[in-house]
């Protein structure tokens, strides 16, 4: 028997493991060897509870952070999503290099099977709505969305995920043509493919009208292992049926069970089907912890430091004589931002928390300054679709009640970019943490200055919801407003024949080329056509590091 789980980001159901930052802060370190020491880790917390298979990793391209489920996608950049699928090295383990490509690999009993989703379009879909349809030419949709799984077929990905979202109408798993004809054929992918959970049913609206039609539908279009999460009886029965029936050829069977067996062979599940307890203490271990918290101060993005260049607020120092911390939720079992910033600061310093305070409070208790925790509510998937991307209540109330009254940082905690542009001239500083995980100490790390900052944002941070969907890339970048690029040094020109000062951010990008950009677009700028120095070939190089921030 293979059982497989969905450790996407750790081994995120089970009490007690290791959970590290969701896939967009990933994306945020731009540190393709960090996730791969990620999925090494996973790989084992997930192989001490006795599972050879997660459904991980998600190489959706997320083209509007409207989508519920924009958080489990790395960037809305093809290039930076296919760089990190090095996480597979990490989960499968690293194929040897003079072993040929892709062909399907597991290094041994520490590694587990990865398994790529889902395939294909599922970050494209129109205004972002979770399981929509993705309206896209085939150009088009082998350079967005396609690039993350020609890289994970040639690290040995095992197996590849459908998504449950269509393509131009089609329901992906339905889709003969992209999984039969382009990903067994064309890009021959020796692995075997899997639905998503009742991902068949899906196939016809409403759900389940008629399984036989979805049964039949979903084998012929190249799907080799059906999710059936509940009536398990009944797609056996079906499936039984239209095999007898000779509605589906018992070689369409025999060459799904091939493809099955090849990848329990390969986990050697007929000679060791049960789990190896030596590993147990894998499990959240202290080493893994380590390296969240690693991830976590790579994944954290500086928006703002200081009302002028010249004043900022960060570093925090640790000794101030007393603090206000305003924290978010605390659903995972680790070290929360607030528990960290304790940590952190000197034992004279006196930490206060508040959940929302009321601003009297806030002018009246003479606080050195104030650490905001705002952001999201927790979601999932559909749920977490949005077409308005504002800060929940109470958020906006706390902003404007600290905001003013004492400084302050402001921490986005979020699966995605928010609007955040009106309160963004009140905040003293501003950091996107996006979903930390469980290792809070690594955001009071950088706060505090013990380490500086060095994650970048991997998606457009937009100004208003009326700019989506725009992404690097289509052009829409160099619209008005200005695009602001988002970096911690700072340096301050001189216009061109006096008037008065630009304030410029500095910033590197690979092969060493350098960007100003404009931050302050008080001074008109239409006679020095654009204030952003493009690359030495006079346009934006592709593998730019970090992206826009509106403001």
């Amino acid at each position: 028997m293979i059982y497989g789980i969905d450790a996407v980001h750790g081994h995120n159901n089970v009490y007690n493991a290791t959970i590290f930052p969701h896939n967009i802060g990933i994306g945020a370190t731009w540190d393709p060897e960090l996730a791969k020491r990620i999925g090494a880790a996973t790989a084992l917390e997930v192989r001490a509870t006795g599972i050879p298979y997660v459904f991980a990793p998600c190489v959706a391209v997320c083209r509007d952070p409207r989508w519920g489920r924009c958080y489990e996608s790395y960037s809305e950049d093809a290039k930076l999503v296919q760089a990190m699928t090095q996480i597979i090295e990490g989960l499968q383990g690293e194929i040897h290099p003079d072993s040929p490509k892709s062909v399907p690999f597991v290094a041994g009993k520490k590694n587990v099977a990865a398994c790529a989703k889902h395939y294909v379009g599922d970050g494209g879909t129109t205004k972002g709505i979770n399981e929509n349809n993705t309206v896209i030419d085939f150009h088009g949709l082998l350079r967005i969305h396609m690039p993350g799984y020609y890289n994970a077929i040639i690290k040995g990905v095992w197996t590849i995920m459908i998504s449950f979202s269509s393509v131009n109408g089609v329901k992906m798993h339905a889709n003969h043509d992209l999984i039969t004809g382009f990903l067994k054929n064309t890009l021959r992918f020796k692995g075997f493919v899997i639905s998503d959970w009742q991902g068949i049913d899906k196939i016809t609206s409403p759900p389940h009208a008629n399984y036989s039609y979805s049964i039949q539908t979903g084998i012929h279009a190249g799907i080799d292992m059906i999710m059936v999460p509940y009536n398990y009886t009944e797609f056996i029965d079906g499936l039984t049926y239209l095999v007898n029936n000779n509605f589906i050829a018992m070689s369409r069977i025999d060459g799904a069970v091939k493809r099955i067996l090849r990848v329990k062979f390969m986990l050697a599940l007929f000679e060791n089907p049960l789990a190896d307890v030596s590993l147990v203490d894998q499990l959240g271990s202290q080493e893994h912890r380590e390296l969240a918290r690693e991830a976590v101060r790579k994944s954290l993005v500086l928006l703002k430091n200081g009302k002028c260049t010249n004043e900022p607020l960060l570093p925090l120092s640790k000794k101030a004589p007393k603090i206000l911390g305003l924290s978010g939720n605390n659903l995972t079992n680790g070290t929360t931002i607030l528990t960290a910033i304790k940590n952190t600061v000197d034992p004279e310093t006196e930490v206060e928390y508040e959940e929302n305070p009321d601003a009297f409070f806030v002018k009246n208790s003479n606080f050195s300054y104030a650490i905001v925790a705002v952001g999201e509510t927790p979601y999932a998937e559909t749920l977490g679709d949005s077409f308005n991307l504002t800060i929940p209540d109470p958020g906006p109330s706390t902003i404007a009640n600290v905001c003013g009254n004492v400084k302050r940082v402001v921490i986005i905690v979020s699966g995605r970019p928010i609007v955040i542009e009106p309160y963004v001239g009140s905040m003293d500083a501003l950091v996107a943490a996006w979903l930390p995980g469980r290792e809070g100490q690594g955001v009071a790390d950088v706060l505090f200055g013990d380490y500086g900052f060095s994650g970048k944002l991997p998606r457009i941070w937009f100004k208003t919801v009326a700019q989506l969907p725009m992404n690097v890339g289509d052009g829409s970048a160099l619209r008005s407003p200005l695009p602001i690029w988002i970096w911690p040094y700072y340096k301050t020109l001189k216009k061109k024949g006096g008037g008065g000062t630009r304030n410029l951010i500095w910033g590197a990008v690979p092969n060493q080329l350098q960007w100003l950009v404009l931050v302050n677009a008080s001074l008109p700028y239409h006679d020095t056509s654009p204030q952003l120095l493009l690359s030495a070939s006079g346009s934006l190089p592709s593998t730019q590091k970090g992206f826009l921030f509106y403001n």
